[in-house]
């Protein structure tokens, strides 16, 4: 491909990446632009452009699904209810709610992807946080931190981890034994910080909780169905991919929020036109536009372009391969979401093992389901643990920041990128720091 291109789609990238580091442009919209640009200068055409974008259909689907279905049962009041009861089981303490919010997406992020977790759980922050009498902005970013790192719990904790360990074919027993205990060292980091970067939330009390207002729960009959069908879900993005006839979470996030319209609508709680109008657009069209810019640098030649500097920096290194993937990727994911980095990143990664020499030309291959030389999995492990965690740097790092700031613009708070950074700088180090030691002593030495 000519060089002009492919240094127009480094240039398009690092310039949307900017603009939105600096906010004069709304992160959507210098995602959009930059996307089209790569279209109407022909770097790519725009079936290929909507090509890239097919290609993550199930992050797609599967955002879509579950925004539409937390939005339908709305008008029950479920979320304010569960809400309330949350404070009141804190006794009104800041730091139980706190290690509360810990306590409670930890286990969901273990056997849900991360994303999931926080569109399912974060509807509960608002009406929590508006009746301490506090900002719900920390705690919508603490979810996201416990969400990132609880991630790393199980291989379907987070897409990212999933991509990575199924392309060197790790088992689910195979990760819980060799990279579970990271993920516990991660959300152990989280709490620690708890009481330092949530200082104003860990001490604020309320004396009198009866004066809490009670919401009631509306259409009792309607809530019954609806858990119902929350319970289908939840049940089938567990085991939907080992059935005999194997069933994507898209798919069941799909047809959940189809029998979530369907009740809304015919049990006449809300209008269809009205679900549909306040599904977050904004999350999903900047998710679009990252596919497309990612492919532009795709398929200009500059991702595999990079393998071969790796190649030529590190050598056959493992031991200094595997920590400067860790942190190299970890800081990349700060400033570009997880998702399509790392879909970029394991071949590359794969590139580089083939051109030193450490791995067959087989591996290379889309369907290759053989083993990789045991010396170099920590290489992949490194990278999984930094683009899990690096995650947490930047309101872009991960798709459950995206995610958590289009629910925060819904309730009237826009989480800023400065803020965010305030907060993810501190907990991204201390969590690559602690992820290094243990790629280093688990499987280096």
């Amino acid at each position: 491909m000519e060089n002009w291109q492919a240094i127009l789609s480094v240039i398009t990238f690092i310039t949307v990446i900017a603009l939105i580091m600096t906010e004069w442009v709304h992160l959507t919209i210098a995602a959009l632009l930059g996307a089209l640009l790569l279209v109407f200068v022909n770097i790519m055409t725009l079936q290929e452009a909507v090509a890239y974008i097919g290609n993550s259909y199930g992050t797609l689907g599967l955002f879509f699904g579950v925004m539409v279905l937390v939005r339908a049962f709305e008008p029950t009041k479920i979320f304010d209810y569960i809400a309330t009861q949350i404070v009141i089981l804190a006794q009104g303490k800041g730091k139980r709610l706190l290690l509360g919010i810990v306590g409670l997406v930890t286990p969901i992020c273990a056997v849900l992807p991360n994303a999931t977790t926080v569109m399912l759980l974060a509807p509960l922050i608002p009406p929590m946080a508006e009746e301490l009498g506090i900002n719900f902005v920390p705690l919508l970013i603490l979810m996201v931190f416990v969400a990132n790192s609880a991630g790393l719990l199980t291989i379907v904790g987070d897409p990212a981890t999933y991509i990575v360990g199924d392309a060197v074919n790790i088992s689910f027993t195979d990760y819980l034994w060799q990279l579970s205990l990271g993920g516990v060292l991660a959300v152990g980091v989280v709490v620690l910080t708890l009481p330092f970067l949530f200082r104003k939330i860990w001490n604020t009390t309320i004396e009198n909780l009866e004066e809490l207002p009670h919401p009631q729960i509306n259409h009792p009959r309607v809530l019954i169905a609806g858990t119902v069908i929350i319970i289908f879900v939840l049940i089938f993005f567990v085991i939907g991919e080992s059935l005999p006839i194997p069933i994507s979470p898209a798919a069941v996030a799909l047809l959940g929020a189809a029998l979530a319209l369907l009740l809304s609508h015919h049990s006449r709680i809300d209008t269809v036109n009205n679900i549909l109008r306040d599904v977050d657009w904004s999350t999903l069209i900047f998710f679009m536009s990252v596919f497309v810019l990612i492919g532009g640098l795709d398929k200009t030649g500059v991702i595999k372009g990079l393998s071969g500097i790796f190649a030529t920096i590190l050598g056959k290194n493992i031991l200094l391969g595997s920590l400067v993937l860790l942190f190299l990727v970890g800081i990349l994911s700060s400033v570009i979401p997880n998702i399509p980095l790392v879909v970029a990143m394991v071949p590359l990664l794969k590139q580089y093992l083939v051109t030193v020499g450490l791995a067959p030309s087989e591996v290379l291959a889309t369907n290759f389901q053989g083993e990789f030389p045991p010396e170099v999995l920590p290489l992949f492990y490194a990278m999984m643990f930094g683009a899990t965690l690096g995650g947490n740097g930047t309101l872009v790092g991960a798709s459950s920041n995206i995610i958590a700031a289009g629910i925060a613009e819904q309730h009237g708070r826009r989480i800023s990128f400065k803020i965010f950074l305030r907060y993810g700088i501190p907990v991204m180090l201390l969590q690559l720091v602690v992820s290094a030691l243990y790629v280093l002593f688990r499987f280096l030495i």
